[in-house]
């Protein structure tokens, strides 16, 4: 029994700081930047692409609350009204799936990693339903989501 509380304990330890891979769809750039600095890069770069703050969220503030220290994780929802309606009109399921996420987590070595899944990948599923202009839409903030990428991760 101890063995088995061990083995959980060690895996819930590595855990913590498991690191964010390259998955199908998604966008992972390890940077050499601090957490909260990447947070606030991440916010000034969506503001300069014509990208509104929706949503955050992130377990380390209550878990801090709590007395337990957990690395920084939080996830920065980003959209525009403009595209919120284009592409309500094309579909309304699609619109679940609005804000497009971003997601910062603090590495091992207190560094931060910005992943997002692209949203052609996010709208995927309601392309058929939908028709070829969401897919424009998708592709269009493809460009968006990776220009914010790219100067938050400078």
């Amino acid at each position: 029994m101890l063995r088995f509380f061990l083995t959980v304990f060690l895996f819930c330890a590595g855990a913590t700081h498991a690191e964010m891979a390259p998955r199908e769809g998604w966008v992972v750039i390890a940077t050499d930047k601090a957490y909260a600095t990447l947070i606030d890069d991440v916010k000034a770069a969506a503001k300069a692409n014509k990208m509104g703050v929706v949503t955050q969220a992130g377990p380390t503030g209550a878990a801090k609350n709590r007395g337990i220290t957990i690395p920084g994780n939080r996830v920065i929802g980003l959209f525009n009204n403009v595209y919120a309606v284009r592409i309500l009109g094309l579909s309304t399921p699609a619109m679940i799936e609005a804000p497009i996420r971003v997601y910062v987590t603090e590495r091992a070595d207190g560094n931060a990693t910005l992943s997002y899944k692209t949203p052609s990948f996010v709208f995927a599923p309601y392309m058929e339903e939908a028709g070829p202009d969401l897919g424009i839409a998708a592709q269009e903030l493809d460009v968006i989501f990776n220009a914010i990428a790219v100067q938050a991760t400078q």
